[in-house]
Order: C-alpha cells, then sequence, then structure tokens
C-alpha cells in the first residue's frame, strides 16, 4: 500500500507502506486506507513521533557506545532513519496546525 498524506496547509507526502503503517501506530493510528489526523490531535501525534525519534537515536548511540567499548565499529544504518521518514509528516502537521487544517489520506 501506499500512503498519500493530504492537507490543505502543505504539499503532499507520500510514504510507502510499511513506513506510513509505522508512523500511524506512533500516533495511534491503526493502519487502514484512508484516514484523519485532526488539528486537535496533531499536538499529541507530533510529541508520540519526536519520542519515537528520540528513542531509536538513544538506542542507536548507546549500541555505539557498546560497539566501541569491545573494540568494534558498528555497521551503518541500512536505509532510512525514522527521523527522516517521518519528517515530512511532522512538518504537514506543524503547518496543518497553524491553518487549523486537517491531515488525510486515501480520501
Amino acid at each position: 500500500m501506499l500512503y498519500k498524506f493530504k492537507s490543505k496547509a502543505a504539499g503532499d507526502v507520500i510514504m510507502m507502506g510499511p513506513a506510513g503503517d509505522d508512523v500511524l501506530r506512533l500516533i495511534g493510528k491503526a493502519p487502514a486506507a484512508s484516514g484523519i489526523v485532526e488539528v486537535a490531535a496533531m499536538p499529541a501525534a507530533i510529541i508520540a513521533i519526536e519520542q519515537a525519534i528520540a528513542a531509536d537515536e538513544a538506542a542507536r548511540a548507546q549500541a555505539e557506545k557498546e560497539a566501541v567499548a569491545e573494540g568494534a565499529r558498528l555497521a551503518p544504518r541500512d536505509g532510512v532513519t525514522l527521523r527522516q521518514r517521518a519528517w515530512p509528516l511532522v512538518d504537514m502537521m506543524k503547518r496543518s496546525m497553524a491553518e487549523k487544517a486537517d491531515v488525510v489520506w486515501g480520501v
């Protein structure tokens, strides 16, 4: 599945299925072909995503620290980080909040 998030306040954000599913779960939404993030829910959604990003980066930093302590080197990350995947949607939500516009997908 492909997610195409839309808002009157910003350009569209497109995510591949697995990444979109993950981000929706982070904000307390079940993956679905269509849905809405209302303006009132956006502050909590943004905080949830930012906390997940912080936890992801802290886990990576801890793994790197442990690898150095063992005299090893941690392999580079495969693919795109959560921060990189989620930033466009977080930016869309911030713009949408400012203009009091909902974010929708699948409509």
